[in-house]
């Protein structure tokens, strides 16, 4: 749709569409070559290119946006691309978001490329290009042949018939079935995935990756390559056997054989390959065209046993049967021109020709039978081979119902010429060793890029092909048993019938059929293994989720994985030097049932959890299915071998966490991300079901947080300090609140967070982060404080510094945010931890080699002080540290009993800590205190008074601030009566410290409310104390303007108990705990009256004065530790 013309300016806006023709333009230019070209670009080229058009047309300012627009006059008009005037309503969104028909028109040119199956050309321009053909393939070429190629293979040919031999029909048909079932429920799984969206070039690991997420993506990757490696091991071997064994049974140039023309075939084939990948696809339907071929022949071969059964015989000495390539005939004498003579099978177990000589005992004892090796479907063999004959490694094999004498003394000598179990058999290893005959049903998945319609042919394609193998495989243990004789069934090599392979007896009309063709069909697999491995690797190493891979995702200029390449001959060699196809084969039986095993769990996965985006176009499945396909597969993998799957499973794991911990962080929507978010709803619901108990209790933390000019955390060991409190366990929340509003201040909220969880990821503070805008400080701390988490999973205790420079402030906004955070903290019931000079905490490397945790517990908080330096000494950082407890007894305490009972008290806590009773006794108040007083009044009332400018007003405060402390270091006030260390704090004073959540802190509230001015006493007389300050007062005169006069009588009472409790506690703290590494006390309240809000910060900095490291603790009104288990 477009507008057939631009109108002139000043016109009416037009109000109809005119339909025109309009070409396909590849490049952009109106060149009428460019026109006719349909070049193919990727989903990203045309996001891409939306973007990079949105950059060039995207203005400097809002005015030169004005000026450039169409709809005012402008001579900018023709420079702009709009789809039509008629959109004018959206004009503002097209820059950003595309009009519908100009993104289906880009949609409808999109391919996606196979990796690396196309040769690059050179384009006529020069620029390297990817030459596109449009994909043409339907779902019998594209699909179901490469299955079937990649299903019927060397187990068929070299294993099939032995298998059913030793496992028997039934045996044989139940190890058929499970493989089959196993592989037709995965083949359900990946249809619904492959049919969920486009599926590029990649196969299972790109739908695992995808479904499962980057960790099981590449783990399974990883062993998805691996048994692919190793099957072009397997086929390798394959190939060698059929040569040495039945083509060239002559050229052995080594007692390890398999091992020298495996490594020789293997590097012939790396160089194929290398050279191009295009002639093995051309061979492709060559080695499919031997695969029919013997199939057929074999059909044939059963079909003629009715008519005519093959000449083919067994001889068996008794019951033995025995090397028939070695003699002509099975008979100990013939009769040559009527005289009876030895024959060459005599020469072998006589010591001479002579019918006098000496022979084998067995020879003797038992006579020579001559069987047909197949007797054909009418001759009732099948009811000898339903049943299993396994048996141990070098045992002879035997027709039971034939009758055998076993001579006295065994002998050895002569074993030889029979035939034997080259290895011990049981039902789990015939299962291991026929899965791979079932595997290869990627091979669709693996082309989706060269379909015609992935969707549609996958899916049929796929099920299609293992329902045909599945019957072919069932039909052929059936013929097998009731055509061939039992014992050749178990002669793995067919030595028994002149080293002819088993299943080419049956053949018509040649066993050179089969021969040549399992020789090629092992060729094309192997070549194929080959060609697929390194690019699967390739696709991984580029995908960037293992970082040690990167190596591997470079190649030629064309593509090609060469690095990949020699990986994969590197592996592959690794199966070729076990020179073994029975060991090879459980290897990668494990890896290629563990990815079925994660293709079901995806499928399972992405259905359970009903995800928007699962929108398979295949409808026949379900999660039931895709389960019992994922225990199937775990089953077999440990019927198999169980110590191959412990491997494989381990290998797995290494690789899980290792992209987990070192990988590229991939998002790409995977459903292990949906299933921990259903698993994290389920939890968040089920914590709001019942109240959490005391046991179950720990800090949950929100951490407040400050950003600097450049957006970066101001306080970093604030973070640090959380994480050691933390170890990693609970919630931990991490905010900030810049000032302003959310339209204009959106973009340093994210640089903000982004830079706070670079900083969290520096400090190992696991957690989340959160930067959020509002109109103040206050505001945004009270709706982090009251809507912070979700759920049950909300924080329980606020983490802030202290705010240092209060004093030095401008205003006091500081003390205000400061004084209300710690109101509503205490209001929501959470508590409160305030760490004074935070950057003197120790940073996460460091290690305190001693010292102590002090703990002040002054009235009761619910344990919270107790509980804090226990969590805290599980870190690393102080964990070498002791904890002790101090606690204050007034003067009618008892502080022996008092020190025995908080012995007891925390020995059933299960806390290993010190214990020490300050006593503190009533004392009068030093004129230190009234100073004190003094000075924190006269700066409230003089802020509240004086409007001066911010520098008058700093410089007066802190002329008067400097005078107050010369007239103190002037004068040595006199000691009070009672010492230090036998102080304690009187029941008035306990006002200081007070909470308002705890029964215990509105008894001492009352106690203060009833207190009176009679309990304080001075040890200088009024008269004398106000001499002696007037006469270093001359100079302040600007007291004498604003009329403040320093009486004592006009001091606050109540402020002159506080301040007293203040000096004396801080007094006997900084002599108790100035060493130790960290101080934990009770933090005070802020008084219930806000006229004393201004008082309430110089009463803490008394409090903590002459401490470094400093916790106040604030309760949360509920008990945290409990001496119940």
């Amino acid at each position: 749709m477009k507008m057939s013309q631009t109108p002139e300016r000043g016109s009416k806006m037009p109000t109809n569409f005119t339909v025109v023709k309009v070409e396909d333009v590849g490049d952009g230019s109106n060149t009428g070559a460019a026109a006719g070209e349909s070049r193919p670009i990727s989903l990203d080229n045309v996001f891409q290119e939306e973007r990079d058009v949105d950059n060039s047309q995207e203005p400097e300012s809002d005015e030169s946006h004005k000026e450039s627009t169409p709809f005012i006059n402008s001579n900018n008009d023709e420079g702009r691309i709009y789809e039509g005037k008629n959109m004018a309503l959206y004009e503002e969104e097209i820059d950003s978001t595309p009009m519908v028909a100009s993104l289906l028109s880009k949609l409808a040119n999109y391919t996606n490329l196979t990796q690396g199956v196309r040769e690059h050309e050179e384009a006529e321009d020069g620029v390297r290009r990817v030459a596109v053909m449009v994909p043409q393939m339907g779902t019998f070429i594209g699909v179901y042949l490469p299955c079937m190629q990649n299903i019927l293979g060397v187990i068929l040919f070299l294993r099939l018939t032995w298998i059913v031999g030793t496992a028997g029909i039934l045996e044989s048909f139940a190890i058929v079935s499970m493989c089959c079932i196993c592989t037709l429920l995965t083949a359900i799984s990946m249809s619904a995935i492959a049919t969920n969206g486009v599926v590029p070039a990649g196969g299972s690991y790109y739908m695992i990756s995808r479904s499962l997420g980057p960790e099981f993506g590449g783990a399974v990757g990883l062993c998805f390559y691996l048994g692919t490696t190793f099957a072009g091991s397997l086929y390798i071997l394959g190939t060698i056997e059929i040569l040495l064994m039945y083509i060239v049974p002559t050229a052995t140039v080594h007692k390890d054989n398999m091992r020298v023309y495996g490594t020789c075939c293997l590097l012939l084939m790396a160089l194929v390959v290398f050279v191009g990948v295009k002639y093995v696809n051309k061979l492709a339907l060559v080695f499919l065209s031997c695969v029919v071929l013997s199939i057929m022949a074999t059909y044939a071969g059963a079909i003629k046993t009715l008519i005519e059964p093959p000449e083919f015989s067994v001889c068996l000495l008794g019951n033995r049967s025995l090397k028939n390539e070695i003699f002509p005939s099975c008979a100990k004498t013939e009769v040559v021109k009527n005289i009876s003579v030895t024959t060459d099978l005599w020469k072998h177990f006589c010591d001479s020709e002579y019918s006098n000589a000496t022979c084998d005992e067995f020879f003797t004892l038992n006579n020579l039978t001559e069987i047909p090796a197949i007797p054909g479907l009418l001759s009732g063999v099948i009811k000898d081979n339903l049943w299993s004959n396994y048996g141990p490694a070098n045992m002879e094999i035997e027709k039971k119902d034939l009758p055998s004498q076993s001579p006295q003394i065994p002998s050895n000598d002569r074993n030889q010429y029979f035939v034997f179990s080259d290895i011990a058999t049981y039902f789990t290893l015939l299962v291991g060793i026929y899965f791979p005959s079932v595997t290869g049903i990627m091979a669709g998945s693996n082309r989706s890029g060269d379909l015609r319609d992935a969707q549609r042919s996958i899916p049929i394609g796929t099920i299609l092909a293992i329902l045909t193998s599945s019957f072919l495989y069932m039909t052929f243990v059936v013929l097998f048993g009731a055509c061939i004789e039992g014992v050749v069934l178990r002669d793995k090599f067919g030595f028994s019938v002149k080293k002819t392979p088993v299943i080419g007896v049956l053949a018509w009309p040649s066993p050179w059929v089969i021969v040549i063709g399992s020789f090629f069909s092992c060729c094309g697999a192997a070549l194929q293994s080959l060609t697929g491995a390194p690019r699967l690797l390739q696709a991984i190493a580029r995908d960037g989720i293992i970082p040690f891979l990167q190596v591997f995702g470079h190649g030629k200029r064309n593509g090609e994985p060469t690095w990949a390449l020699l990986l994969t001959v590197g592996i592959c060699e690794i199966g070729i030097l076990i020179a073994s196809l029975d060991e090879v084969a459980p290897i990668l039986s494990m890896f290629f049932l563990m990815c079925y095993l994660f293709v079901n769990l995806a499928c399972a996965v992405q259905t359970l959890l009903r995800t928007p985006n699962w929108r398979p176009r295949f409808k026949f499945y379900h999660w039931t299915l895709s389960f019992l396909g994922m225990s199937l597969c775990l089953s077999l993998m440990f019927i198999c071998s169980w110590y191959y799957a412990l491997i494989a499973i381990v290998i797995a794991g290494c690789i899980y966490k290792y992209i987990e911990y070192r990988g590229a962080v991939k998002e790409w929507g995977d459903g292990i991300r949906g299933l921990s978010l259903n698993a994290a709803r389920y939890a968040l619901i089920r914590l709001e079901e019942a109240p959490l108990h005391t046991k179950n209790w720990r800090p949950q933390v929100l951490v407040l947080c400050k950003l600097n000019a450049d957006l970066e955390v101001k306080h970093p060991r604030l973070l640090s300090f959380t994480s050691q409190l933390k170890a990693g366990k609970g919630l931990t929340i991490v905010c900030s609140v810049l000032e302003g509003t959310y339209m204009t201040r959106k973009e340093d909220a994210n640089l903000g967070e982004t830079k706070m969880k670079v900083t969290m990821a520096a400090e190992r503070t696991k957690g989340f982060s959160h930067v959020i805008v509002s109109s103040s400080l206050r505001d945004g701390f009270s709706i982090l404080i009251q809507s912070a988490g979700l759920g049950g999973m909300k924080h329980n205790a606020v983490l802030m510094a202290w705010p240092a420079g209060w004093r030095q402030a401008r205003d006091s906004l500081a003390r205000r945010n400061f004084i209300e955070t710690v109101r509503e903290t205490t209001e929501a019931n959470q508590a409160l931890l305030v760490a004074k000079n935070i950057d003197h905490f120790p940073k996460n490397q460091e290690r305190l080699k001693e010292g102590a945790i002090d703990v002040w517990w002054i009235v009761h908080d619910g344990g919270l002080l107790m509980l804090l330096p226990f969590l805290l000494m599980q870190h690393k950082v102080w964990r070498k540290c002791k904890m002790r407890i101090f606690t204050v007894a007034q003067l009618d305490d008892n502080s022996i009993q008092m020190k025995k009972d908080l012995q007891v008290f925390l020995y059933h806590l299960r806390l290993d800590a010190e214990v020490e009773v300050v006593e503190m006794h009533d004392s009068d108040i030093s004129a230190f205190t009234y100073e004190k007083t003094l000075k924190m009044e006269q700066r409230s009332q003089m802020l509240k008074e004086m409007q001066l400018s911010r520098t008058e007003r700093e410089r007066e405060i802190q002329s008067i601030t400097d005078v107050s402390r010369g007239s103190i270091k002037r004068r040595k006030w006199p000691v009070v009566d009672s010492p230090l260390n036998t102080q304690s704090i009187p029941e008035d004073e306990a006002q200081l410290i007070h909470d308002r959540n705890t029964a215990s802190h509105s008894v001492t509230n009352e106690k203060a409310a009833g207190a009176t001015p009679d309990r304080v006493h001075m040890t200088w007389t009024k008269d004398k104390l106000l001499n002696e300050r007037n006469k270093h007062r001359e100079g302040m005169a600007v007291k004498d303007m604003f009329n403040m006069k320093p009486e004592w009588e006009n001091l606050n009472q109540s402020n002159v108990r506080r301040m007293h409790t203040a000096v004396k506690l801080n007094e006997v703290v900084v002599k108790k705990s100035k060493d130790s590494q960290l101080v934990l006390l009770n933090m005070p309240g802020p008084p219930k009256n806000k006229k004393g809000d201004e008082n309430y910060m110089e009463f803490l900095e008394v409090l903590m004065e002459g401490l470094d490291r400093v916790l106040l603790v604030r309760g949360g009104g509920r008990e945290v530790i409990t001496i119940y288990s």
